[in-house]
């Protein structure tokens, strides 16, 4: 592709530094709607998944007391980021609660992605229309799956890629426009808050800029040769942990997902190639850069999932590097529809909203099967007849805050539970579980032999008895464990509900 063309009026790059990338009171209203009808769609669950690592570390910090065991499982993430500091800090200056604060940020890190994909839609494009197909086309699409990463643009709940999402974008935006100073600061902001998205950013800009000063050359990619023989293959609980994160090794990704690598590469080559004859140079310059970054990280995955020494290396999960390029399609191509649409009939303006209106019915629908049991939108303070939440709950308010409890190692994964972190909600200790947890240990090895101990220790839950709760009091300290009904004899139950029962665990006689 040739990178300097002459553009047509509106699209040369001098529009990079026109006032009228500026957004008025009014635009700035209508992206808040925005964001808060997104949050409609796409649903909002504070504490699932990840949050049953990063929240524990907020609530740590606002009462030291909370988690006097296992902490480690969530500390350790909570030590690399400044997230915890910044939401705790929030609700200390604010005088919120917790849940309140929580809905705050996670709106406001939605405005933030949607106001940067305005704001680059607009500067591609040079027109407000195409800005707004940008940030409609990306709100529409915040819970589509990354690929084989695990990732969606932006989780139902705030952790820190909502935050490095955004500020990514931004990352792009200012060297886009050659505010690099402007772009340092965003790095430096990112990596306070997830360094390894900021390295992701950081390479983007650099090669954004090579783009920019050398547009004749390509990156031929400059090797890393890792001297393979130093590294000792990974063995023993860590390389279970490994094994267990089936997305960290791009030869288990299924075909569909290989699809996904390729296929928005793809469909950047032919928008760049259609800049090119339309004279949309800034837009050819990301299609190219978006490629080359793109195929370089897959280059990494793929050396680093081959030999067994370099699986240490997995971790660092290189195709998370797809995160920023699919936002970086949906930018291209929501502003090159809406700018196509708006320019043709009415007919085909109506067939577009049409369009906009079903792609945000399945992804309602989507979520809806993805949270059966719980409602769509959990609200703070609301009320929920999720049956595990429920017990949860309750656990919070009449335990002692030094209970330790166990429960199934696999209860996130089970049926009704829909994914929900029992120290988010509950507040209280939790011998290890084998779904977050070994998230936690992929990270650090060193938690592996005890998260493996604790484990194991586990094994054979659903035909546990009461001996077996007794042994964990003995071993651990365990003194209370959440079952599925019938629950177990022998144990006092002091709450109950149709999914779940509390129990107390005594000693052993």
């Amino acid at each position: 592709m040739r990178a300097e063309l002459s553009a047509a009026p509106g699209h040369n790059d001098k529009i990079l530094s026109k006032p009228s990338l500026r957004a008025d009171t009014e635009t700035i209203g209508l992206l808040i709607l925005l964001s808060a009808v997104a949050v409609l769609i796409h649903g909002y669950h504070p504490f699932v998944e990840d949050a049953e690592i990063y929240v524990p570390g907020i609530k740590k910090l606002l009462n030291p007391a909370l988690y006097p065991y296992n902490a480690e499982f969530f500390a350790s993430h909570a030590k690399l980021t400044f997230f915890p500091n910044l939401i705790a800090g929030s609700v200390r200056l604010t005088h919120l609660r917790l849940e309140l604060a929580l809905l705050a940020w996670h709106i406001g890190c939605i405005f933030s992605l949607l106001f940067a994909c305005w704001k680059l839609g607009r500067m591609c494009f040079g027109s407000a229309r195409a800005g707004w197909g940008s940030a409609l086309l990306v709100a529409s699409l915040l819970t589509i799956p990354i690929a084989g990463t695990a990732l969606y643009i932006m989780d139902q709940y705030l952790n820190t890629r909502s935050f490095s999402t955004a500020t990514v974008l931004w990352i792009v935006l200012a060297t886009a426009q050659r505010k690099y100073l402007q772009a340092a600061f965003w790095i430096v902001l990112t990596a306070l808050l997830h360094p390894l998205m900021a390295a992701f950013g950081t390479a983007y800009a650099i090669l954004l800029i090579w783009q920019q000063t050398r547009p004749s050359l390509s990156p031929a990619g400059a090797m890393v040769f890792l001297p393979i023989a130093f590294f000792p293959p990974v063995s023993g609980p860590y390389r279970q942990v490994l094994e267990s994160h089936s997305y960290f090794f791009l030869q288990r990704w299924e075909w569909y997902e290989w699809l996904g690598i390729f296929g928005p590469l793809i469909i950047l080559w032919l928008l760049g190639g259609a800049a090119r004859r339309r004279g949309l140079a800034l837009i050819e310059r990301l299609c190219r850069t978006s490629i080359y970054f793109g195929l370089a990280f897959f280059v990494i995955a793929l050396v680093i999932s081959i030999p067994s020494q370099l699986a240490r290396f997995a971790e660092l999960q290189p195709m998370r590097s797809l995160h920023l390029v699919y936002v970086l399609l949906f930018v291209i191509a929501g502003g090159w529809i809406a700018d196509w649409a708006f320019a043709s009939s009415l007919k085909l303006r109506i067939l577009l909203f049409a369009g906009v209106a079903a792609l945000n019915a399945g992804m309602f629908y989507a979520q809806r099967q993805l949270f059966p049991a719980t409602p769509h939108i959990e609200w703070p303070g609301r009320n929920t007849k999720n049956g595990w939440v429920q017990a949860f709950l309750w656990v919070r308010e009449h335990t002692p805050t030094g209970a330790y409890f166990a429960l199934n190692p696999d209860h996130m994964r089970l049926p009704g539970e829909d994914q929900h972190g029992f120290r988010a909600i509950a507040e209280r200790s939790m011998l290890s579980d084998r779904v977050k947890d070994s998230g936690a240990v992929s990270m650090f090895p060193a938690l592996a032999e005890t998260w493996s101990e604790q484990v194991q220790s586990e094994e054979g839950w659903s035909q546990f008895q009461r001996q077996d709760f007794e042994t964990l009091r003995t071993r651990y300290g365990v003194d209370w464990v959440i079952l599925q009904q019938p629950g177990t004899e022998g144990l006092g139950c002091p709450y109950s509900n149709s999914t779940v029962v509390v129990c107390r665990v005594l000693g052993a006689p």
